[in-house]
């Protein structure tokens, strides 16, 4: 394990910051007098790449990389050169630098930038690849004695989801409409979702492109880095519609990320393996290494105008598939896999029930209700809550975060079908 990094930029020097020299996670910010622009967080500080670049002091292309408002054109660009941004980065804003003078004019604090997409998406797609939390969900509505489905052992199971309905952390999300039927129904009826969910996930962002089947060891080649992954969910709007094709509406009302793109590298300290397998996997999906990452994650609920209760803590590292997997299973069928394409990892449960992803584990389908520290109790969301993600992994004396991945929920809008709307 490296140890921490020294900076010229002093709040990097910190064993609790999220942004030290070990991590520069790529972000798009904007200012007061500035349109949104590519940036490295260092400590509690912004690095402005769109400046550095135009000034000469960041130069690793014949051609420009920071004159849009998204990391896609470095991510389509590979691993060489990203690894040569890296390390220009790391001489620029290491301690000792001699471009220290040129770049202090190019840092913004943080307090005073706006956050935006790090990058164009082009295509998402969720995963179901944590065993805990299938189990979970196939005790809830199968029960305990065949939870997983027969296949899941075998393949990480996906869906393709709405890159249109990504959005960046900090945008309130609205309490969805959609059929519901309640098992004592005679009959649907459309109405606002009750049993509003939030799911606990990392997102892995296809940085280089394919044009056909990969191998896991060329999926994590073409992994840029990661992202903290909100896939909000409603639940009863879920359980009437998923069968036979799986989730759809329940699912298409806002997934949100995190504002930084923690590279690879940087989490490369903390790489570990997928669990043992129960049954051998078939080649092209077999382990060639540790390719996940012990990385801390928790949620934290706050109701509006009261304090946050973090209601549930657990790892990335009890993933059953890895991101490489998902992807190199994604390719088999020969579909192009595209620069910005997003692969939610699904929920991230551990084995105890306060290590949960979910509120539908954590409140066991909304029989066990969860008491907050203000007091309250939640089975599912409640107009004005905020939710927070929040992950980091932990080296010698040093941390990489990924900083807040947040969302309020906010009242349905009034029935967008009933007359005279």
């Amino acid at each position: 394990m490296t140890d921490l990094l020294q900076s010229w930029v002093d709040s990097a020097n910190s064993a609790t910051t999220e942004f030290p020299l070990n991590n520069l996670p790529y972000g798009v910010f904007s200012t007061s007098d500035q349109d949104p622009r590519c940036g490295v967080a260092i400590g509690d500080m912004i690095f402005d790449c769109h400046l550095a670049e135009v000034t000469g002091l960041l130069s690793v292309s014949d051609f420009p990389l920071f004159d849009a408002p998204h990391w896609n054109e470095v991510m389509e660009e590979g691993p060489t050169l990203w690894a040569a941004l890296r390390d220009r980065l790391t001489e620029i804003l290491g301690q000792g630098s001699e471009d220290e003078a040129s770049a202090r004019g190019m840092l913004v604090p943080r307090a005073q930038a706006q956050m935006h997409m790090p990058f164009m998406v082009a295509e998402f797609t969720d995963f179901y690849a944590n065993r805990n939390h299938a189990e979970n969900v196939g005790t809830l509505f199968r029960g305990p004695q065949n939870p997983l489905p027969p296949n899941w052992l075998h393949i990480p199971i996906g869906y393709n989801a709405r890159a249109g309905s990504l959005v960046e952390s900090g945008t309130d999300v609205q309490r969805p409409w959609g059929q519901v039927k309640r098992p004592d129904d005679t009959a649907p009826r459309f109405a606002p979702s009750k049993r509003f969910d939030f799911e606990l996930e990392l997102g892995a962002i296809v940085g280089t492109a394919s044009d056909g089947p990969v191998t896991v060891d060329q999926a994590q080649e073409m992994i840029f880095g990661y992202v903290l992954l909100n896939d909000w969910s409603a639940r009863d709007i879920q359980a009437w519609e998923y069968q036979p094709l799986g989730p759809f509406q329940g699912k298409a009302t806002a997934t949100t990320i995190s504002p930084w793109i923690v590279t690879r590298a940087a989490l490369e300290p903390f790489a570990c393996k997928t669990p043992d397998r129960d049954v051998p996997l078939l080649l092209h999906l077999q382990d060639t290494g540790p390719m996940l990452y012990d990385i801390n994650v928790s949620v934290g609920l706050r109701p509006q105008g009261k304090g946050e209760t973090i209601i549930t803590t657990t790892n990335y590292n009890s993933m059953y598939y890895s991101a490489a997997q998902q992807l190199a299973h994604h390719s088999t069928a020969g579909g192009p896999m595209a620069t910005g394409d997003l692969l939610g990892s699904g929920t991230i449960s551990g084995v105890d029930k306060t290590e949960c992803g979910s509120l539908l584990e954590l409140s066991w389908n909304g029989t066990v209700p969860l008491v907050l520290e203000t007091g309250e109790t939640r089975t599912f969301i409640e107009d004005g809550d905020q939710i927070t993600l929040r992950g980091q992994a932990f080296g010698e004396g040093y941390t990489v975060g990924f900083g807040e991945c947040s969302g309020t929920v906010l009242p349905a809008l009034k029935d967008p079908f009933a007359k005279g709307h």
